[in-house]
């Protein structure tokens, strides 16, 4: 090692899905495999590129207004960024600061390691039972702050608010972030006890159920003393973080409810539907919840599937992780897209 190196941070990186260049069907990133609202087209072709040459607003003041209403909350209680990476990465820095170590599943989303690392964080990773669920006795003991998506990634496995609820509840005197990437396509969010817990902070992305990963916005709502922390920090090293589009952008994907629900719904029949037709070709998989399945099958290795799909022009997603090293994460795709790979798929196991 030459001198300089031992004074550089050192990390082990996140790694992305794949991003292939070519036509393929890629389902292997959780993106929407359907086009964002018609007021998103209608603002970036009506735009006034004038707008470009200034900064944008660094309290993004639209953006926030839009999302209170939308929630029902006060726009105090409403912080966003460049993705929910963004804003998760800010409330590590803001939020973990104990000597205590912070806690979250040991089968979860890989950033939250990269971000304790980075910011010299101490953790703990409590495993998920069998079955993939939390253990919420694991979440009692001492710790400097607890975090978990819900749904969970990679499992796609939805956890009741009472659990839930449960975890806060025991982790009164720490903040308690829940990940909510995935929550649209489940069930009912943590936000619902937003009034019950001021240590609570919620945190979701318009890159899943609204289709903008391209735009890169995200958000937490919790309480205005929350809130208020975010943007201190925020505003300390980086005034302008969200771009004059995603912003003008942004507002127009929250006002178009009619057509958000109606994509979810898509989605969710599609889920389905792929689920019986994974287990007829005798697949195995969690109960997803999520726009992905998290799928394994007891007679093929995961890692040549995984090669044999992608060798057809199907992406998908695998980790080679110890405890799932055979699974496969599937992004549900439009049902045409499912449509090919299951056919692929038939062709493989010759059924």
């Amino acid at each position: 090692m030459r001198e300089f190196e031992k004074n550089i941070r050192k990390v082990e990186p996140y790694v992305p899905g794949e991003q292939p260049g070519e036509k393929v069907i890629k389902l292997n990133t959780n993106e929407n495999p359907y086009p964002p609202a018609p007021g998103v087209r209608t603002a970036l072709e009506t735009m006034d590129t004038e707008r470009l040459r200034l900064y944008p607003d660094p309290s993004a003041e639209a953006l926030v207004r839009e999302l209170s209403r939308f929630y029902k909350v006060d726009p105090s209680q409403v912080f966003v960024g460049v993705g929910s990476d963004d804003v998760l990465s800010m409330c590590f820095l803001t939020f973990f600061n104990s000597e205590k170590p912070i806690l979250f599943p040991d089968i979860t989303y890989s950033f939250y390691k990269v971000w304790a690392e980075l910011y010299r964080i101490p953790y703990e990773c409590p495993k998920l039972d069998e079955n993939f669920r939390l253990v919420k006795e694991d979440y009692y003991r001492e710790n400097g702050g607890v975090i978990f998506p819900n749904p969970n990634a990679p499992t796609a496995l939805y956890e009741e608010l009472s659990t839930v609820e449960d975890i806060i509840a025991h982790n009164r005197d720490v903040i308690v972030i829940i990940d909510e990437a995935y929550v649209d396509f489940a069930g009912p969010s943590a936000m619902e006890l937003l009034d019950k817990y001021d240590n609570l902070l919620v945190v979701q992305t318009f890159s899943k159920a609204r289709s903008m990963a391209g735009m890169r916005i995200g958000y937490a709502v919790g309480s205005p003393t929350l809130i208020k922390y975010l943007n201190d920090a925020k505003f300390s090293f980086n005034s302008y973080t969200m771009n004059q589009t995603s912003l003008i952008c942004g507002v127009e994907a929250v006002k178009d409810q009619a057509y958000f629900e109606a994509n979810l719904r898509k989605i969710i029949d599609t889920r389905q539907w792929a689920k019986g037709e994974l287990q007829k070709l005798g697949f195995q998989f969690t109960d997803s919840k999520a726009n992905f399945i998290f799928a394994t099958h007891p007679d093929y290795d995961a890692r040549e599937l995984f090669e044999a799909m992608k060798e057809a022009g199907i992406y998908v997603r695998f980790w080679g992780s110890r405890r799932i090293e055979q699974y496969l994460r599937i992004t549900v795709g439009t049902r045409e897209e499912m449509e090919t790979m299951f056919a692929f798929l038939r062709k493989y196991m010759k059924k």
